[in-house]
């Protein structure tokens, strides 16, 4: 079996994510190594909160407490709502964790003894009514390229091409809003990709035509208009310091890099955490080396990120990978997404528009979002997140058709046969129609999950669900005891042994769900980590006499008073 790496893009320190960001990489990331490790795989899922950068210090400021606290209660708080989603992380790690220091320091070193650092004189944006150089972000003005009034001074989330804070038209201060901005002049370490583009643009060639459409065009975007020299250190107080053997000059001025030069070093960082959180206990099995150098062939490495990071993965950082000459791990595919609006306008973690996760957990429970956000995943283009919507799939998906299945055959079988499950007759030919349809649709799925096609994947699992309601409805168990007592027991044997195939292969998706319908039989030895097509054709992994229990409701309809209350506390008009 192969060896699997899976990284979603880091979520920022500031502030619990919204559904956008849970969707555009965290929960399709968390399907995908759920389905590989049922499937047999050795997978390795990482991530890890992007620490560094004028917004934590800002924000630990406004709170009074200093940058590493807030940093390590914010950590906490996103983690905490990550596994109320039900993310199986194999580790999910800091930014500022002093790992990512020493391995971001390296690659700095090596890129400077390669020829691909120069250290530059700059002209650097100053607000005196703030007191201090800002940051690219936080400066603020119109896109030169689309217009766009809200433009940072790194990039313009509406067009997301690259910028300089002096490219912007009209800027003015992000943290004061103040137009008096000075232009002086400061030293900073630049990698220079103009250096490296040849090989980025051969090493995307190479990769690019199996990467999704979103993926390869937005590369080939910033490849058609050339690398430029990128400066990659910061005047802040928070960050990955420059390392005063190389650059003491630099050191003492009290530079640091900058987040988007050590944030993605983070994936290597998080993963020599997860090593050294465990060398006393499991050294042999975390080597983690083993994952990243010089593992070409041995590891299959699927990043899953929104289109924003896009550029940063597949340009600027194996820009970076590939200057430091060494055999570090670059990544095979890259699952990009576009954006979740709410009702048509975007999520806003700034504008606070739109559901966030903690929020979206005191709601309903994990699974009616998890399966809701693959099953509308914006993969070919933006998908609109309307509660209108929300609440008819969580009606008709889950409550109907999977929750009112499982619901009304335990049922109805421990009424007429008490809470075993019963014998009855041989399987005729609706079940051998069944199985053949059942066989096929898990092959559909199967082949949509391999393939990383999240909606595909969820309709061919509502497919299989449809399909169980389908045979119940032919056969009538309800109709056929008054004449058949052995048919009907036949029908309803199928049918739980329908309920136990949905829990394995649903768990990428709904795990809690899962969990509460296998956990229904008591069967001795249920360890089988996926369902074979032979299975699934004969349906008989839940043999005669196994004891069962009718679970509680596994998904509780929506009504119409529930969706008022959600529009009218988050807003239900576009924008």
């Amino acid at each position: 079996m192969a060896r699997h790496l899976i990284t979603s893009a880091l979520p920022y320190i500031n502030g619990i994510k919204h559904l956008g960001n849970m969707v555009g990489s965290m929960l399709p990331a968390d399907v995908y190594s759920r389905y590989l490790r049922q499937r047999g795989h050795d997978v390795l899922y990482i991530c890890a909160t992007d620490e560094h950068g004028t917004p934590a210090e800002l924000a630990a400021k406004e709170q009074g407490v200093p940058v590493a606290e807030f940093c390590a209660q914010a950590h906490d708080a996103q983690k905490a709502v990550y596994d109320g989603f039900g993310l199986s992380f194999d580790y999910f790690g800091r930014s500022s964790s002093a790992q990512n220091r020493e391995i971001t320091q390296h690659f700095a070193r090596r890129l400077n003894e390669n020829g691909f650092i120069e250290e530059r004189s700059i002209r650097q944006v100053y607000s005196p009514a703030d007191g201090r150089f800002l940051p690219d972000r936080y400066v603020e003005g119109t896109c030169p390229h689309c217009g766009y009034d809200k433009a940072r001074g790194d990039q313009c989330e509406n067009c997301t091409r690259v910028l300089d804070p002096t490219d912007l038209i009209n800027p003015r201060s992000a943290i004061s809003g103040s137009t008096d901005l000075e232009v002086r002049e400061t030293k900073h370490l630049f990698l220079l990709q103009s250096k490296l583009e040849n090989e980025v643009r051969e090493w995307v060639a190479r990769h690019d035509k199996d990467w999704p459409q979103l993926a390869s065009s937005i590369a080939h975007k910033w490849l058609t208009e050339g690398l430029h020299d990128r400066a990659i250190t910061r005047d802040l107080d928070w960050g990955v310091p420059v390392p005063a053997d190389t650059w003491p000059e630099l050191a003492a001025e009290g530079k640091v890099f900058y987040v988007w030069f050590d944030a993605p070093i983070e994936y290597l960082g998080a993963t020599k955490e997860w090593a050294d959180a465990a060398r006393d206990t499991d050294p042999e099995n975390r080597d983690w080396k083993a994952w990243w150098y010089d593992v070409d062939t041995d590891v299959r490495y699927t990043e899953f990120m929104a289109k924003d990071n896009v550029p940063f993965h597949t340009v600027m950082f194996p820009a970076t990978e590939l200057g430091v000459r060494e055999p570090w791990k670059k990544v095979d595919y890259v699952k990009a997404f576009n954006w979740l609006t709410y009702y048509g306008g975007k999520f806003s973690t700034s504008q606070k528009r739109g559901v966030f996760t903690d929020q979206a957990l005191e709601i309903l429970p994990a699974d009616y979002w998890r399966y809701f956000l693959i099953a509308n995943a914006p993969e070919s283009d933006d998908s609109s997140f309307t509660w209108e919507h929300f609440t008819a799939t969580v009606n008709k998906d889950l409550a109907d058709t999977l929750g009112n299945f499982v619901n009304r055959v335990l049922s109805f079988s421990k009424k007429r046969f008490g809470e075993e499950v019963p014998a009855g007759g041989e399987p005729g030919e609706p079940e051998a129609k069944l199985g053949e349809e059942i066989a096929r649709l898990l092959a559909e799925y199967e082949q949509q999950m391999e393939s990383l096609q999240f909606r595909k994947a969820a309709a061919a699992l509502r497919a299989l669900w449809s399909a169980g309601n389908s045979y119940l409805e032919e056969k009538a168990p309800w109709l056929e005891i008054k004449t058949d007592k052995d048919g009907a027991a036949l029908t309803l044997r199928t049918a739980m042994n329908l309920i136990h195939l949905y829990a394995v292969v649903s768990e990428p998706i709904i795990p809690s769900a899962s969990a509460a319908m296998r956990s229904a039989f008591s069967l001795a030895d249920d360890t089988a980590a996926w369902v074979t097509a032979d299975e699934a054709r004969a349906l008989t992994s839940v043999p005669v006499g196994t004891p069962f229990t009718v679970p509680p409701v596994l998904f509780a309809k929506l009504t119409d008073d529930d969706l008022e209350t959600y529009k009218e506390r988050f807003g239900g008009e576009p924008a």
